[in-house]
């Protein structure tokens, strides 16, 4: 039985990265940085997207995410799962093993509207309370791999044992990305 979900896991996965493209992309907040990288993130299928988020005064985050990208009509739906290694200033380090998902929708041929959420509870963290992360924003395309994008993103972890929130990103941000 093991052997045939691990057949069934590994064809899904070669069926859903055949056309699949690799990007990347910077942004950058008042407060932060957040460097990240996709791959079959703008087809159908499964993606896999890494990211590391710096805010000097209050720590990093890296992250390795797994979502699933369905087209609903003029929407790109993903319900996703990310794992965190988080890095407060104040505090310890840890993990969060968080649930979310995103959406993208093209309003037009180079424009797209986008936002995502991701939680970890304390069951599912270490180190801190609990973990959010959320982006929306808008994305035009200046030309093939080229984009840009303006948007808000939040990226929190509570404070546990005493311990004051770390907000990685709590703000507006200009960003830059590549696909090939």
């Amino acid at each position: 039985m093991k052997n045939t979900l691990r057949l069934a896991m590994a064809g899904l996965l070669l069926a859903a990265t055949q056309a699949s493209a690799i990007s990347v992309n910077g942004a950058v907040g008042e407060h932060y940085t957040n460097l990240g990288a996709g791959f079959g993130t703008e087809s159908s299928g499964l993606q896999l997207t890494g990211n590391w988020a710096h805010n000097d005064d209050h720590g990093d985050i890296v992250g390795v995410g797994l979502g699933f990208n369905m087209p609903l009509g003029p929407f790109m739906v993903t319900p996703g799962v990310k794992a965190i290694y988080l890095n407060p200033n104040e505090g310890d380090e840890g993990y969060a093993a968080a649930v979310g998902g995103g959406v993208r929708w093209d309003i037009a041929q180079r424009v797209s509207l986008f936002g995502d959420y991701y939680y970890s509870p304390d069951s599912l963290s270490s180190g801190v309370n609990d973990y959010q992360e959320a982006s929306a924003g808008a994305r035009f395309s200046l030309f093939r791999p080229l984009s840009v994008e303006a948007g808000y993103r939040y990226i929190n972890m509570t404070g546990k044992d005493g311990d004051r929130d770390s907000k990685v990103a709590d703000g507006p941000y200009l960003g830059v990305s590549a696909g090939f």
